[in-house]
């Protein structure tokens, strides 16, 4: 294999890949790259067995071929290259080893054969629509932040992506929680998404899927089986085992009789939060709120530290409340707000809340209360 690649397309595409590597392993092969080079463009391939990502690039190729080396060494050497760079790629089977150069740079890694290198098998896609990107990163960065971090409750561990019933109709549908927090976002059903297994999309693949998702009006090709799924661009390609689990029925959990509204302005209450919460220096830091007609007051009481307060002029016009929440989570949830206005519906100070951002129903968040 003998090819030129110009530093920065070269760049992009090893970066895709090599992200996918899991940086500790005990198969040495699986902190390598596949590179296959043909006719007038290179592909870069890289697992962890449970993700694939080919990432496919022009290049003139002098001699076709295919090799693997470290993923992490060649972006490494690749990113210190200097812009604008012609690399030359160029594999010698006598010494194994495979040439990186570009000017008076030059560098010799060691390969392990393309035939020990695993392939991910391919799957039979029962459902096989198209999305914009713009759709498709909505439903997943809005809901990510929810996903449980605990491993025991593996089936958390991911966003549920699956058709439901939505305020307008049938609707493509991201649900994410950990018990203390949900998020739930719809978009329009796309045309060939109706038959669509309900999948549970591991959370190192929705952080892996941000890439792909750049140019807002691409169409993406989505494939999707009770096991894999797929996720592709004409340059990039993203086959991802899904959860094997069941995701709970959290339609229980969103509440339906909240009656009492609170309109405030998304980041002026996100940065009361954020500096009221300052005192605390514990992490589940409870932020007292205490509603009455158009005023709401935050504040934080940590004996250790000190006590923070801070006052705000709302919308609302029910009974007086006082309940508490976690500060990070209403961080979190307000910084999910792309109108401005967050809409905060509430029943009593023990039960959840409610929120959405004006008037939309089409991405909705609950949160749980705390004791305060």
């Amino acid at each position: 294999m003998k090819i030129s690649i110009e530093r920065g397309v070269l760049l992009k595409a090893v970066g895709q890949a090599q992200s996918v590597v899991e940086r500790r392993n005990t198969i040495p092969i699986l902190a390598n790259v596949l590179i296959e080079a043909e006719g007038e463009q290179i592909s870069f391939r890289a697992t962890d067995l449970d993700i694939e990502v080919v990432d496919r690039a022009p290049a003139q190729v002098e001699r076709p071929g295919a090799t693997t080396v470290s993923a992490v060494l060649l972006h490494e050497i690749v990113r210190k290259l200097p812009d604008g760079a012609l690399v030359q790629l160029a594999d010698d089977p006598r010494t194994g080893r495979l040439s990186v150069t570009a000017g008076r740079s030059s560098f010799a890694l060691a390969t392990l054969p393309r035939e020990d290198f695993p392939v991910m098998a391919s799957s039979e896609y029962s459902a096989n629509f198209s999305a914009k990107a713009g759709e498709l990163k909505r439903l997943f960065e809005k809901s990510k932040f929810a996903i449980s971090t605990e491993e025991t409750r593996y089936y958390l561990n991911g966003v549920y992506m699956h058709v439901a019933e939505g305020e307008e109709g049938r609707a493509l549908r991201c649900v994410a929680t950990d018990g203390h927090r949900l998020a739930r976002v719809d978009t329009a059903l796309p045309a060939g998404a109706e038959e669509m297994a309900g999948v549970i999309v591991p959370r190192k693949t929705v952080n892996e899927l941000r890439k792909l998702l750049d140019d807002d009006d691409m169409d993406i090709a989505v494939s999707v089986s009770e096991t894999k799924l797929r996720f592709a661009t004409p340059d990039i390609t993203l086959t991802s085992k899904v959860i094997d689990g069941t995701f709970p029925d959290y339609t229980r959990v969103i509440p339906a009789g909240n009656t009492k509204r609170l309109e405030v302005d998304a980041s002026e209450f996100a940065r009361a939060v954020d500096r009221v919460a300052t005192v605390s220096s514990e992490k589940s830091r409870a932020v007292k709120l205490v509603l009455e007609e158009d005023r709401l007051v935050l504040s934080v009481n940590a004996p250790d530290a000190g006590a923070a307060e801070e006052e705000l002029v709302v919308a609302y016009g029910d009974e007086r409340l006082e309940i508490g929440f976690n500060a990070k989570y209403l961080l979190e949830i307000a910084s999910q707000v792309d109108r401005e206005n967050a809409v905060f519906m509430f029943n009593a100070s023990g039960d959840p809340a409610l929120v959405r951002e004006g008037n939309d129903t089409s991405a909705v968040y609950v949160v749980m209360p705390m004791r305060v």
